[in-house]
């Protein structure tokens, strides 16, 4: 699988919901259009809301990779304001 070229990473594995939409929100308004921001998030309800609440504000989710911890990285491409 090729390497996506990643501008920012955030790590939401301290917060909870909804504060890890809100969180991962905040970083991609500090971003330009076409960026690639990476979230390391824990599974269960981060993993399940957290790409669907991105989807809903318009954003590409690009993929999510399962860790060996049961954590997950997110990557989300930044759609226009």
């Amino acid at each position: 699988m090729a390497e996506l070229k990643v501008d920012e990473t955030i790590d939401i594995t301290d917060v909870v919901c909804p504060v890890t939409f809100v969180k991962t929100k905040v970083a991609l308004e500090e971003m330009e259009e076409g960026e690639v921001l990476q979230v390391h998030l824990n599974g269960g309800e981060p993993a399940e809301n957290v790409p669907r609440s991105i989807k809903e504000e318009g954003h590409t989710v690009l993929r999510m990779d399962e860790n060996e911890d049961g954590t997950f990285e997110l990557f989300i491409k930044k759609v226009g304001d």
